[in-house]
């Protein structure tokens, strides 16, 4: 007996109770639909926090000036201005593995055009500040090296930004009042949404740093609330980190055992903690979706084993007449495939599209992946095969005289 004849036997048999395969499918159908709108959770979480974190941009580490202690009290992380620009230039010549880097010096101020107004966050940068960030500039330019060596008014403004202050309006070369100071607009930055903590980014805007500590921080001493690095891969941040801090602690005189004055922060580290963390949540979600494909399989089983029964009689008559227990036992094998291999494709079917409702209804990001599609289906495969041997099994193992006395 050939595979077609096979498959046409089962498909007859399940045709002659389709209630009641229907109903025996449904379990798989759950089964694989939840797996698959589970799984399309998790990855949908995972890439939305990477992609917040590229938003931080690209294999960037973040140095920020560190702990100092007073009279025996630790006064915690940025107590002290131990980061000059001149350490992050230091970053930038005498370590090869760096792309770029950038003094960052923070600010926040009401800027002010004709009768708008708006308070904003501002950052001082160089001219790097665009490929540190992954941040392109939507109209005009970025700044350049010699407006933050001139320490030139001039500003970039965040999407919201410009908004705010330019309703209606084209913003660049247009000029705007910072603390009775006028500034230049020479770009818009791309819109580039909220960060993973719900803070709007655009809601910036960016300027030459020397800028921010002459024009509105008047600083005397000059110092940078933190420095931006961007390794030249991923793979290099580990190595950058280590050679930032020798070079910090040999220009900073700190002697063996001293504690750092400054910290690094390898974003990195951060997407791998977070990519692990929801690595075991997609696992988690599938596996509890999983169970129903399980209790899905002991349907098939017990339909099965009823359809052994019911069907004795006919089994007895196919072996008299020649049948083989090998083509028993492939045929209820045969059958309990399609129950299950039906029921993963509209599971699947099911589970795309309650994934695609929960994205457009409740706004949380889900992916549906080839791979958890390919994943439910064999396991679906699997089921069918493992909860349909013992029905089988017992089918080709039955007497063909008995059965053939079987009432």
């Amino acid at each position: 007996m050939n595979s077609f004849a096979i498959l046409k036997v089962a498909l007859r048999a399940l045709g002659r109770n389709k209630l009641r395969s229907a109903l025996t499918m449904l379990g798989i159908i759950i089964g694989v639909g939840a797996v698959i709108a589970m799984v399309s959770i998790g990855q949908g979480a995972q890439a939305m926090i990477e992609q917040q974190i590229n938003s931080m941009g690209s294999n960037v580490l973040y140095v920020m000036p560190g702990n100092i202690t007073t009279g025996g009290a630790s006064l915690g992380q940025g107590a002290a201005n131990t980061l000059t620009d001149e350490d992050v230039e230091a970053m930038r010549r005498e370590i090869p593995t760096i792309a770029a880097a950038s003094p960052v010096v923070r600010s926040q101020t009401q800027m002010v055009f004709g009768n708008q107004n708006w308070f904003v966050r501002i950052e001082g940068t160089n001219e790097f500040f665009p490929e540190l960030r992954n941040w392109t500039v939507d109209q005009g330019t970025f700044f350049t090296e010699g407006d933050v060596l001139s320490a030139a008014r001039v500003v970039v403004l965040g999407r919201t930004v410009a908004e705010r202050l330019f309703p209606g309006l084209d913003p660049i070369g247009q000029t705007i009042r910072v603390r009775n100071l006028a500034f230049r607009v020479v770009g818009v930055l791309a819109e580039k949404g909220q960060s993973m903590v719900g803070q709007d980014q655009d809601d910036t805007a960016v300027m030459p740093y020397t800028t921010v500590q002459k024009k509105l921080l008047g600083q005397v001493i000059p110092s940078v609330n933190q420095a931006m690095v961007s390794a030249v891969s991923q793979e290099a941040t580990v190595v950058v980190q280590r050679q930032i801090n020798e070079l910090l602690r040999q220009r900073h005189k700190i002697g063996p055992g001293e504690t750092d004055d400054f910290s690094v922060r390898n974003m990195s580290d951060v997407a791998a903690a977070s990519q692990q963390m929801t690595t075991i949540m997609t696992l988690l979600l599938g596996s509890i979706a999983a169970i129903s494909l399980i209790v899905g399989g002991i349907g098939i089983m017990n339909i099965m084993l009823v359809s052994v029964t019911e069907r004795t009689r006919e089994i007895g008559i196919r072996m008299a007449v020649g049948a083989r227990p090998s083509y028993i036992r492939l045929q209820f094998l045969a059958e309990s495939l399609v129950l299950s291999l039906t029921g993963g494709l509209i599971g699947v079917v099911i589970g795309g599209s309650l994934a695609a409702a929960i994205s457009g209804v409740l706004g949380f990001p889900t992916l549906v992946s080839a791979l958890s599609i390919t994943v439910s289906f064999a396991f679906a495969t699997c089921i069918g095969i493992f909860f349909g041997y013992y029905p089988a099994h017992k089918a080709a193992a039955l007497d063909p005289i008995e059965a053939l006395r079987y009432e």
